[in-house]
């Protein structure tokens, strides 16, 4: 086969490996991302109390298994983040726990024309040729429309990730904004027809 056009990282993070958080598990993260949830810079806003957590499916990359998170408050906002670790083994617990939260008023039930509710967040970064990095990003959401079963992240129409849809949420961890290149979100049925495609960039004019 001829070289790849573009030499990018592709399903550089291990796909998830457990079920979703519950019982004393749940429990752990939680305090990990109320914690968080203190160290906001509220900007003044009165962001309340948290609510009940979602959480959505874990992914592994570069040593450390990230768990994103989402509640409303009780003063209407959405605080969303993640909890990381270090994964352990069958010897080791999970440990070197960090949290990490923030907040937004834009949510999904003032948007009834979105297809897709999605968060990403910035986690670390891959060296590419000729000095170009890609900002390794974790997206997590889950479909606003029935019949999705995967979703897939695609940089210049290349699949870097993909990850299917567990208790609708799912979690991906992709390569972003390398080479002039930015993710899309794609939302495939169980026939790997396309259901809906959504940029994480408002201002880039598709749809």
């Amino acid at each position: 086969m001829p070289p790849e056009e573009r030499f990018v990282c592709r399903f550089a993070a291990e796909p998830p490996q457990g079920p979703l958080p519950y019982g004393r598990w749940a429990e752990t993260l939680q305090a990990e991302f109320l914690a968080a949830c203190l160290k906001i810079d509220a900007e003044g806003e009165d962001l309340g109390e948290a609510g009940e957590l979602t959480y959505y499916p874990d992914r592994t990359w570069s040593g450390r298994t990230y768990v994103p998170v989402t509640t409303r408050s009780t003063t209407g906002f959405e605080l969303y983040g993640y909890v990381s670790f270090s994964p352990g083994d069958e010897h080791d617990e999970p440990a070197d726990f960090y949290g990490w939260a923030d907040f937004t008023d834009i949510t999904a039930d003032d948007h009834p024309d979105w297809r897709m509710d999605l968060t990403e967040e910035v986690v670390g970064g891959w060296r590419g040729e000729q000095g170009k990095v890609a900002a390794m990003t974790l997206v997590w959401g889950r479909p606003l429309m029935d019949g999705g079963a995967a979703v897939t992240a695609e940089l210049a129409r290349l699949t870097v990730d993909q990850c299917a849809i567990a208790d609708e949420r799912f979690t991906l961890l992709a390569p972003d904004a390398y080479r002039e290149d930015y993710l899309e979100i794609a939302l495939y049925d169980a026939k790997g027809n396309q259901l809906a495609r959504e940029s994480l960039y408002e201002d880039d004019g598709e749809d």
